[in-house]
C-alpha cells in the first residue's frame, strides 16, 4: 500500500532535511539551556593557558588536567622554562594526566613553534585575536598535538570566534539525537553541526557547555538516564531502544 504524499502535505508541509535538522538543534539547544542555564560568554583563563590545558585534557579528567597543568607551572615557572625543560623531566611533572610522554613533546613543539615563528622570549597566541577565523583556525591546526576540537575551543572560548568543539559529549548527543549519522567522528561532525547553528558566539558556547554537563550527567556513555532526559521526544536513539523495550 503506497502513501498518497498529497494527504501528507495536508497535515503539515515537507521541509528539506536541512532545515529538519537545523530545527532539531536549536531545539536541542533550547531545551538544554532552559535545564542547565545559559552562561555568559567570557574567556575562563589566558589563551596560552587554554590552549595548552585543552593539549593536557585530551582522555583525562578535569581534575588530573588541573593538577598536571599545575604541576608543570611549579616546577618550571615560565612558557619558556617549560619550552626548554629536559624531556623526561617535563614527563615526570605530567604524570597526572593521560599518556605525559606523549603531551610532554606536544606541548615543548607548541612552545618552540610560536617562539620560533613569532620572536617573541615568552610565548603568547593574543595575536589571534586580528586574524581571520580561517586563518586562525589551519595556524592553530598546524601545531604539534593541536587538532579541530584544541583549535576550535581555543577559538570560541577565548577569542569569542563561530566555531563549536565537538568534543565526546557534543559528539555523543548529536548522535543519539540524529543530528548526525552513527558513522560521523568526532573530526567529521564539526562542521556539519556547526552549520546547524546560527554563526553566533554566545549560542554556540552555551550549545558547547550545555551539551557537556548533559553528557556528564544524563546522556552518559553506555546507558543513558532517558528518565531525567528533556530530549526523549526528538531523540532517535531513545525512538528506537526506549520506546521500543517499552512496547511503545
Amino acid at each position: 500500500m503506497t502513501t498518497d504524499k498529497r494527504s501528507q502535505s495536508a497535515h503539515a508541509p515537507l521541509l528539506p532535511a536541512n532545515e529538519i535538522l537545523r530545527a532539531k538543534a536549536l531545539t536541542v539547544y533550547e531545551r538544554l539551556v532552559a535545564l542547565y542555564g545559559a552562561r555568559e560568554h567570557i574567556p575562563r583563563r589566558e589563551p596560552m593557558h587554554e590552549l595548552i590545558s585543552t593539549i593536557l585534557s585530551h582522555r583525562t579528567t578535569g581534575k588530573n588536567e588541573g593538577e598536571a597543568y599545575r604541576n608543570m607551572w611549579a616546577r618550571f615557572g615560565s612558557w619558556q622554562a617549560i619550552r626548554d625543560a629536559p624531556l623526561p623531566a617535563l614527563i615526570e611533572t605530567l604524570s597526572p594526566a593521560t599518556f605525559p610522554e606523549v603531551k610532554a613533546p606536544y606541548i615543548q613543539g607548541v612552545l618552540t613553534r610560536i617562539a620560533t615563528e613569532r620572536g617573541e622570549s615568552e610565548p603568547n597566541i593574543d595575536f589571534l585575536r586580528d586574524w581571520p577565523t580561517d586563518q586562525a583556525l589551519d595556524w592553530l591546526m598546524s601545531m604539534p598535538g593541536v587538532g579541530i576540537k584544541t583549535a576550535t575551543l581555543v577559538l570560541l572560548f577565548c577569542f569569542g570566534r563561530p566555531v563549536l568543539p565537538v568534543d565526546t559529549h557534543v559528539h555523543r548527543i548529536s548522535q543519539r539525537v540524529g543530528l548526525i549519522g552513527a558513522k560521523v567522528n568526532p573530526t567529521a561532525a564539526h562542521p556539519i553541526v556547526l552549520a546547524l547553528l546560527p554563526p553566533d558566539p554566545y549560542l554556540l558556547y552555551n550549545f558547547h557547555i550545555a551539551n557537556l554537563r548533559h553528557g556528564q550527567q544524563v546522556c552518559i556513555w553506555g546507558t543513558p538516564h532517558c528518565e531525567k532526559c528533556p530530549l526523549t521526544d526528538i531523540c532517535d536513539w531513545y525512538q528506537k531502544n526506549r520506546a521500543a523495550r517499552s512496547g511503545s
